[in-house]
């Protein structure tokens, strides 16, 4: 059950303890069928979204996630597995299951090999959304190696001049441990935002920026309904988010032998009882493979240092590097509670008639 952290009756929004709301997750999903530790591996990855901040991929995906399961397109007896291998990489057959469990599980492999061979890809096929990249580049750089995590998606972004989807918003992420700090971490989509906001905006009724999306006239437009039946994400900067979107979808598509471009379905709006074929990719690389122990982390800790360093703008007190801001929200979270917007809120009071639990929370 979820409590509030503060007793106020009039806050939409709600702050949870992060065990809380992470035993939360994997009960519900424990209720599809899934074992115990495919629920606590998703509720984990779930959990650390929320609390790095990013609630578009955090626990507001877990409905979603439970009526696939339910539904069948999610098998909650899927197992992820080798389906080749050679010495710096491997391909896993995903089998249709969680797709947070599928992507933990080949950034694991990833990080094996990458110990014995220095550098390792490990490229994934017959998955599902994965939810946040970030969290699998972070299970490598917390290891003490860099990490690079991706995935396509059915295509919701145009490209330059369509008048409608091309790619997916394929997000990319990267994680880079450093000496005497948290790693960097990077986690976006070749959107210039994710469907992810969009979405958020229209169930808040807000309008977006006119250079979050077009419209079926290949205009931009501030009407987040138009999106994704009529519209179009726009890409991140213009033709060279949409080269990026190529890479990722070759990487992750192409080379894993898993559905791309309009191979892949949508996990959110089509059949619920049919796998999805996503496709990602997952890179590790062990530093320490090429130069002498602990030099790297010592030279990262110098580039932080000179960034932190630099002559700031007027007005500017600091420059933040990537996954900063994340990792500050991360230790607020673990101290305070994580602080649910009241869209995600309302996504877990779904999430939890799906499998008969209930959220004792007060949103008015």
């Amino acid at each position: 059950m979820i409590r509030p952290a503060d007793a106020s009756r009039s806050d939409p929004n709600l702050t949870v303890r992060f065990p809380v709301l992470r035993d939360f997750c994997t009960e519900a999903l424990l209720r599809t069928g899934l074992s115990q530790a495919d629920a606590a591996t998703g509720a984990e990855v779930l959990a650390t979204t929320d609390a790095w901040g990013v609630f578009t991929h955090g626990s507001k995906l877990l409905r979603g996630y439970l009526r696939r399961l339910q539904a069948g397109g999610l098998r909650v007896q899927g197992q992820p597995r080798l389906s080749a291998e050679g010495g710096a990489w491997a391909l896993v057959d995903g089998d249709s299951a969680l797709g947070l469990v599928t992507s933990a599980y080949a950034m694991q492999i990833a990080i094996a090999k990458a110990r014995l061979q220095g550098i390792a890809y490990v490229g994934v096929r017959n998955s599902c959304h994965f939810g946040a990249a970030g969290y699998y580049a972070w299970l490598a750089s917390r290891e003490g190696l860099i990490g690079l995590s991706m995935a396509n998606d059915i295509p919701s972004v145009a490209a330059p001049g369509s008048r409608g989807a091309v790619t997916g918003s394929n997000p990319i992420a990267y994680s880079v441990p450093v000496a005497g700090n948290r790693p960097l971490l990077l986690d976006m989509s070749i959107a210039t935002v994710a469907g992810g906001k969009v979405y958020a905006a229209k169930e808040r009724g807000d309008p977006i920026p006119e250079n979050w999306i077009v419209g079926p006239d290949g205009r931009p437009t501030t009407d987040p309904s138009m999106y994704p039946a009529s519209g179009a994400l726009m890409p991140a900067a213009g033709h060279k988010g949409y080269g990026l979107a190529l890479l990722i979808e070759t990487l992750s598509g192409i080379l894993t032998g898993a559905g791309f471009t309009w191979g892949v379905h949508s996990w959110m709006t089509e059949d619920l009882s049919a796998p999805t074929q996503h496709g990602a990719a997952f890179v590790a690389i062990d530093a320490d493979a090429m130069m002498p122990a602990g030099a790297f982390g010592r030279r990262m800790e110098a580039l932080v240092d000179e960034i932190h360093s630099a002559p700031k703008a007027d007005g500017i007190e600091r420059i933040f590097l990537p996954g900063e801001m994340e990792w500050e929200r991360y230790d607020r979270a673990m101290q305070d509670g994580v602080r649910l917007p009241s869209d995600v809120v309302a996504s877990l009071r779904e999430a939890a008639a799906l499998v008969g639990m209930d959220v004792d929370c007060d949103l008015g």
